[in-house]
């Protein structure tokens, strides 16, 4: 049985529809996943890069984009009241609940459901409390939240995931909704994403010269 590794993060539209739409790509398979939340925006401002929200016309090409996907997908998807929205108070929620091993399933369906269905304000502090309570959260600060988020967000640096959904498996990474037919492939034994080959790939793509300097970290 392979074990998934999904970093996510409830801001993120793409983030939901994989979460909502992995169970059936996946069917058949052996595997068992930990979900882990993560900070995008920690992500985003370590490798340099915007978000899409920032650029004006991918944040409307994104929003249209996501839309026609879930209709496709058979997902409900409203655009919560404003977006992008903070984040922060929904992941070190979710972690503060169980910080050694991270949120199940539920907890992540609840938070996701919270901020992509209903076309609500994703941080209104009623419903949040209103989550909390249905969680079964603390009213005390989320201190422990806080800290398994940052080194959770950390974790995924190292590892090289720069976005998400991001999902590691026996060290590989695989990013983006449109990699979950690939990760099938790699769960199922395909030859293609099969350890000689991908290794022999990505030592061939490191030898490929860049025309233009490329930003390190």
């Amino acid at each position: 049985m392979k074990r998934i590794r999904f970093y996510l993060d409830f801001v993120s539209p793409f983030a939901y529809l994989a979460f909502e739409t992995l169970p059936r790509i996946l069917e058949g398979l052996s595997y068992s996943i930990d979900y882990q939340p993560v900070f995008l925006g920690g992500l985003v401002k370590h490798f340099g890069q915007l978000a899409p929200a920032e650029i004006p016309p991918k944040r409307e090409w994104t929003y249209r984009h996501v839309l026609w996907l879930a209709q496709q997908a058979g997902v409900p998807l409203q655009m919560p009241a404003t977006h992008p929205f903070n984040p922060l108070p929904l992941l070190r929620l979710s972690l503060a609940l169980n910080p050694d091993s991270g949120p199940n399933r539920y907890v992540c369906e609840t938070i996701f459901r919270h901020v992509w269905q209903g076309a609500n304000d994703a941080n209104d502090e009623p419903r949040v409390q209103a989550l909390r309570a249905a969680l079964g959260a603390p009213d005390a600060p989320v201190t422990d939240g806080k800290l398994a988020l940052q080194a959770a967000t950390d974790m995924a640096i190292r590892e090289g995931v720069f976005g998400v959904p991001a999902f590691i498996v026996d060290d590989k990474l695989f990013w983006g909704l449109d990699a979950l037919p690939m990760l099938r492939s790699y769960l199922a034994g395909d030859e293609f994403c099969g350890s000689d080959h991908w290794d022999a790939a990505w030592q061939a793509v490191q030898r490929v010269p860049s025309a233009i300097p490329l930003r390190t970290k």
